[in-house]
Parts: C-alpha cells; sequence; structure tokens
C-alpha cells in the first residue's frame, strides 16, 4: 500500500533555488549596472531585499517542511535558517546600519547557502519518495 500523496514540495523547491538565483544575480549585476551606466545609479536607492524577504521566506519555510516530512534530515533545516537568517540579517540591518557592501556580503551568500537547502531538500526528498512504504501489518521478508 502507497502512503505518500504526491505534493509539490519539489516544485516549491526548484521555485526557491530560482528566487535565491535571482537575489544573487541582482545583487551582481546592479552594481556593474550602475558602473556601466551612471544615470542609472537612482536606481540603488529603491531596496529591493525587503519586498524579496516577503515572497522569498514563508515560499521557502513551506517548500523545506514538505521535504522535512519525508526526509527528517535536521541538518538541511539548519543550513536554510542559516540562508534565511543571513538573508533578513542584509536586508535590513546590514543594508540600514552598514551599507551597501555588507548588505551585499550578507544577501549573496544567504542566497547561497539557502539555494543549496533548497537543492538537498529537494533530492533527499525525491529520493525518500522513490522508497516504497512498508505497511506495518504486514511482515518483513
Amino acid at each position: 500500500m502507497d502512503n505518500s500523496t504526491p505534493d509539490s514540495g519539489p516544485v516549491l523547491d526548484k521555485l526557491a533555488i530560482g528566487l535565491s538565483g535571482l537575489c544573487l544575480v541582482h545583487c551582481l549585476a546592479l552594481p556593474l549596472l550602475i558602473a556601466a551606466a551612471p544615470f542609472l545609479g537612482e536606481l540603488s536607492q529603491g531596496h529591493l531585499h525587503a519586498q524579496m524577504l516577503v515572497v522569498i521566506l514563508p515560499l521557502s519555510t513551506i517548500a523545506l517542511a514538505m521535504g522535512f516530512r519525508r526526509h527528517q534530515n535536521r541538518w538541511i533545516i539548519a543550513w536554510a535558517t542559516l540562508g534565511m537568517l543571513l538573508l533578513v540579517l542584509g536586508g535590513t540591518v546590514m543594508h540600514a546600519e552598514f551599507g551597501l557592501i555588507w548588505d551585499r556580503a550578507f544577501t549573496m551568500t544567504g542566497s547561497v547557502v539557502l539555494a543549496v537547502s533548497h537543492w538537498f531538500n529537494s533530492r533527499l526528498g525525491r529520493r525518500h519518495a522513490r522508497r516504497p512504504v512498508r505497511d506495518p501489518a504486514t511482515p518483513a521478508d
């Protein structure tokens, strides 16, 4: 008897990886765009990180919880939590108190840590989803 139910955990992990990648591209591309086109310097005053956190944090939490339900690996959750914490610190405290360099350093590091955590979450979730669920009522072979 297969007790597994199809869920969208891997899809959410892939979406979260994509959003982390988008954050990383944003952090790397914005300084290059500003250097290449001085009139775009005004765009650096806008702070996209805080708005992205509103999407990234709930999406990541849901995807990680769905994967954890299958693989039960606490290390993935610990690393993902560290990644989210770095994103929050970079997008809030570091941005406001220490400037753009620290903001970028924290958010880029957090994006990479979170994306790698989602990759492992998706990979282990798929691996455990393929395992047949043994019915406790049937004797083992």
